[in-house]
């Protein structure tokens, strides 16, 4: 039996169907995993299923051991593990595209939702226990209906969202390295633009692309500048792609009406200057947090390992 390695919590059927053919160290503890105890932990592992809060880096290849045969991302995005550090030392990475899909842009879509009717600030003031009462001009949002979706990565989950976004009457343009297929592009109706021009027309902007150098603080000053003052921002993919320091200024200054934003530039952590604001929805990395597609990713990231273990083509490789 080979020893699998889990890095931190995961659904039990998924670990129920490692057991069945392998012996299974996985991380319970009601925090993550230490970095020290990681290392030690992953010592002579032929597997190691990883989870977003941990790096899987060249110090953890070694310190596993070259007997190292996969690593297996619970995550769609995986800007936690150095793939060529993996790919050097004949490891397979993988990963679980496709089943979050749905999941994330249900968020994306109730971000753009919460953001531009003000949900966020209606919560908060009820909750205060201040006085309020209905008024004409009380807490007024922005309608969707008539209005231009920038999809920025137009893959799987940005397609799910340009569906959405459709069926409120949005009008979709989006950026992407390449044209997606003719036939998505006629059923939603998107037209391909260069990242300048969706700043300069969109209503609202949703980030789902990866992240990586070339995307590293995508959207910074210059681009939320370029954005029109009665604008939304949603980032949904990974926090570095926006400079936080910089959102947070242009939502004070108003140079852009508002943001919803899913995930963080040094997650747990928020930038203090987005604390304070009201324009700005905060939802602790919520995309793929149903019961289903957790479920999903786990089990595809079980597939994935028992694939690799078996010296058979994972589902889902990287690398």
């Amino acid at each position: 039996m080979s020893r699998v390695v889990v890095t931190g919590r995961i659904p039990e059927t998924a670990l129920e169907k490692l057991r069945a053919e392998h012996e299974v160290d996985a991380w319970s503890g009601p925090e993550s995993i230490g970095r020290e105890e990681l290392l030690r932990r992953v010592a002579g592992a032929d597997a190691v299923v990883s989870l977003l809060t941990e790096r899987i880096d060249a110090e953890l290849l070694d310190a596993a051991g070259p007997q190292l045969k996969v690593v297996a991302n619970v995550a769609v995005g995986y800007d936690n593990i150095d793939v060529p550090a993996c790919t050097e030392r004949g490891i397979v990475a993988t990963n679980t595209p496709g089943v979050l899909t749905e999941a994330t842009a249900d968020i994306a879509l109730g971000l753009i939702l919460a953001a531009t009717r003000r949900l966020g600030e209606g919560e908060r003031l009820i909750r205060s226990g201040q006085a309020w009462k209905w008024g004409m001009f009380f807490l007024l949002g922005s309608s969707l209906q008539g209005k231009t979706l920038g999809i920025v990565g137009m893959g799987g989950i940005g397609q799910a969202t340009a569906r959405r976004a459709k069926a409120f009457g949005m009008e979709i343009v989006y950026q992407s390295r390449s044209e997606i297929d003719p036939a998505i592009a006629a059923e939603l109706g998107a037209r391909r633009v260069e990242l300048d021009e969706l700043l300069a027309i969109s209503d609202v902007v949703s980030l789902h692309c990866p992240y990586g150098p070339a995307t590293h603080h995508l959207i910074g000053a210059g681009q939320l500048a370029s954005m029109k003052s009665s604008a939304y921002l949603v980032n949904t993919a990974r926090g570095p792609i926006v400079d936080e320091a910089a959102l947070a200024s242009a939502l004070r200054d108003g140079q852009i009406a508002g943001a919803g934003l899913d995930v963080f530039e040094n997650e747990p952590s928020v930038h203090p200057g987005l604390l304070e604001l009201e324009n700005v929805v905060l939802v602790p990395h919520l995309g793929s947090a149903t019961v289903e597609t957790r479920t999903a990713m786990a089990m595809l990231a079980a597939d994935n390992t028992l694939a690799v273990l078996s010296d058979e083509r994972p589902p889902a490789p990287i690398n």
